[in-house]
């Protein structure tokens, strides 16, 4: 089950389908992790994240993303993942890309840290970019970290 809550109507300004743009990155990045569960995803404000940052990370700024895994649970929630609008808006534009590659980049990041991928060591983080490539392929959206896709970083620890 992917539920979706967007608390900052400027996503929906921006991206009529966000929601339907979530969910589909949602679901192909739970497929490629094949695990059943539940998420929540939230599209939300700078300042949301920023709370959800400093509470639960001790970092007093906003992200683009913040995924919070679920511990064990009889509904098999795998948890859930907040991301920031002015945050995303503002990397797309610096980056060059449509703000809709950049939500479901971003989306497809935030699940699969709920499966358990991370980026911490730069093997780890190969592996994450790998998949993530390939699950932004199935969904025909170029490579966020190729060689001409504007300039990028990866994504927020999350």
């Amino acid at each position: 089950m992917i539920d979706i809550e967007v608390e900052d109507d400027a996503w929906t300004a921006a991206l009529p389908d966000a929601e339907a743009l979530v969910r589909v990155a949602a679901e192909a990045a739970l497929a490629r992790g094949e695990v059943a569960g539940g998420v929540t995803l939230l599209l939300t404000d700078d300042e949301s994240v920023r709370e959800l940052n400093s509470q639960f990370r001790g970092k007093d700024s906003a992200t683009n993303v913040l995924s919070f895994p679920a511990p064990a649970n009889p509904e098999d929630h795998l948890g859930d993942v907040a991301l920031a609008y002015g945050v995303c808006a503002r990397e797309a534009a610096e980056q060059g890309k449509p703000l809709s590659h950049h939500l479901q980049h971003l989306t497809i990041h935030g699940v699969l840290h709920l499966l358990g991928y991370d980026h911490i060591g730069d093997d780890e983080a190969e592996a994450m970019e790998g998949l993530e490539r390939s699950v932004l392929a199935g969904l025909d959206i170029p490579d966020p970290y190729a060689a001409g896709e504007g300039e990028h970083e990866r994504p927020g620890t999350s």
